[in-house]
Parts: structure tokens; sequence; C-alpha cells
């Protein structure tokens, strides 16, 4: 036999013209390894869904009933709290809007949560801003005092508080509409310079120095190119602002007595307190329902950005 035959008889020797390729050996299996799922993923998947499901129900079922007897009479809320309404009562909402003044109550409570969301807004972003941006002496004693406001409990403070609204210089500032919105502002500063500092910081200095050298003063490079590019963390801590103070009850149980400028929770609190003497508690779910609408409807309308603006400083 010549040496051709044996080379194809045998197969490319390696070296020869070729090179012979050697087989991979297959990963063992184990935790860690790519597409081996560990024993106890499975479980832990299942406990936390069951946790999530049960959370939902929690939040859910008071949620749906509260919605239902919105509609029932007080007979039919007190002999059959869980059944359905069988006759859809809508002077339930008309009573709880006029004759109980949830409507002057919701007007007074847009006006002070309209004005205190936006000012903490725009000091808390400014402050933010500064801190997160620039270095000067007491940076981070000023970042720290913001802090430190975080850990102050409401209780604390409501009865020197309300000593200095009262002998405010010049004019009382008690149940007034820009005293509670001072209030508000200066109890949400603190997390809003403590959640947008850190979001400051993500984002790039590139831009801002780009619009420095074409002459943009420090005003407008924020106002303008760095407020934009924080919007989804500007959304979020509104969001959770605007849910904050819009059910925030001691501060203005303690500072706001005037009647005519109750908030909803002051006087959701004064509606339950007379249904003992009017027995009227159809009305008293219609005024919780209207009470709770704005916060369903912003919450779902700007979920998507809650979100992106709660991953996006991670993401970065």
């Amino acid at each position: 036999m010549t040496t051709d035959e044996i080379s194809k008889a045998d197969g490319p020797v390696p070296g020869a013209g070729t090179l012979a390729s050697p087989r991979t050996p297959r990963p063992s299996a184990g935790p860690g390894r790519p597409g081996v799922r560990p024993s106890g993923g499975g479980v832990l998947n299942v406990f936390s869904h069951g946790i999530l499901v049960l959370w939902a129900l929690m939040v859910g079922v008071p949620l749906l009933w509260v919605l239902w007897s919105a509609f029932k009479d007080s007979s039919g809320i007190l002999t059959d709290p869980w059944g359905l309404p069988t006759v859809l009562h809508w002077e339930n909402w008309s009573n709880a809007w006029n004759e109980a003044n949830m409507g002057r109550y919701f007007v007074n409570t847009a006006i002070v949560v309209g004005g205190s969301v936006t000012g903490t807004m725009v000091l808390g972003s400014m402050a933010a801003y500064v801190l997160a941006r620039f270095t000067f002496p007491g940076n981070r004693f000023v970042y720290y005092l913001f802090v430190a406001g975080m850990s102050f409990p409401v209780f604390m403070l409501v009865i020197p508080l309300f000593f200095v609204m009262r002998d405010f210089p010049g004019t009382s500032l008690l149940a007034t509409y820009h005293g509670l919105i001072l209030v508000y502002i200066a109890y949400s500063l603190p997390f809003t310079v403590f959640f947008m500092t850190a979001f400051f910081r993500t984002l790039p200095t590139s831009v801002a120095e780009a619009a420095l050298i074409d002459g943009a003063s420090h005003t407008r490079t924020f106002f303008q190119v760095m407020l934009p590019m924080a919007k989804p963390g500007l959304i979020s801590i509104g969001i959770f602002n605007f849910l904050g103070q819009w059910n925030q009850y001691l501060l203005p149980m303690v500072l706001n007595q005037q009647e005519d400028k109750y908030v909803l929770t002051q006087g959701l609190a004064m509606i339950a307190l007379q249904q003992g003497y009017e027995n009227d508690w159809g009305a008293l779910m219609a005024g919780m329902v209207i009470a709770m609408l704005p916060v369903l409807v912003v919450y779902a309308v700007f979920q998507r950005q809650v979100q992106a603006g709660l991953t996006s400083g991670a993401l970065k």
C-alpha cells in the first residue's frame, strides 16, 4: 500500500496541511453555569409572586370596596357591606360634593398642593444642582444638613412650628394658603434635595461644559440644558411629593383651623365625625373616592416615568 493510500485511509494527519480542531469539553452542570437554573430559583419566584399577590389583594380589595360602597345607600352599606349595589345611588356624589363641601376642600387642596409641589421642585432641584456640580467650602455640611432633615419626625416640629407661624413678623401665617404652602415646601425639601443630588451626579458633565464654552451662563445652563436632562428624576420625585402632600393630615390639622380653608383630609375627618349623627355613609364613601381619584390618575399616567426615573441613575 502506498503512502497516499495510507493517508486516505487514516484521514488527514495533523500538521500535514490541516490543523486538528480540538473538541471543547462540555461544561459540567453546576450553580452559576450558563443555561443551568439553580434549584432554589423556582421556590424563590413562587414565594415572591405569592407576596406580590397578597399585597395586591390587601391594597386592591379595600379600594374596590370603597368604590362600590360609594354607589350604595347607608342601609345597604350597614346591612350588606360586601354586597354589590343593586341600585346606583348617584346622589351620594352630589351630597359629598355640595352638602359635605368636598368641592371646596378639593379646590383648597389643589391650590395648596399645586403651589407647594411647584415650589419644592424648583427650589429642590436648584439646591441639588449646586450641591452636585459645584465644590465650595461647606458643600458636604449643607448636603448632610438636608439629609438630617429627613430624620426629624414631624410630630416633634408641629408645636414650635405652630408658634413660629402664629408669631410671624407682620402677619400670622396660620390658616392661610401661602403659610401652608411654605410649610409643605420646607417639609418636602430634604428628600427632594437628597434624591435630585444623586440624580444630577449621574448626568454627563460634558454637555454643561459645552454650553458654558458657547457662552451660556450658569442659570441658562441649568434651566435650558441640565434641567431637561433631569426630567425622569423630576417626574419621579414630583410624584412622590404630590402623593405625600395630597395625603398630608397632621400639618393642616394643626396649622389650618379655619373651616373654609380645610383641605381634603380635614374634610374627610369632619365628614366621618358627622356620620354618627347624620348617618350618610354613602356620601362619606363618595368623598373618599373623590380624594383618592387624583392620586390614582396621576400615578397611572406617570407610572412609566416614575420607574424610568428610579432606575435611570443605576443604568447610567
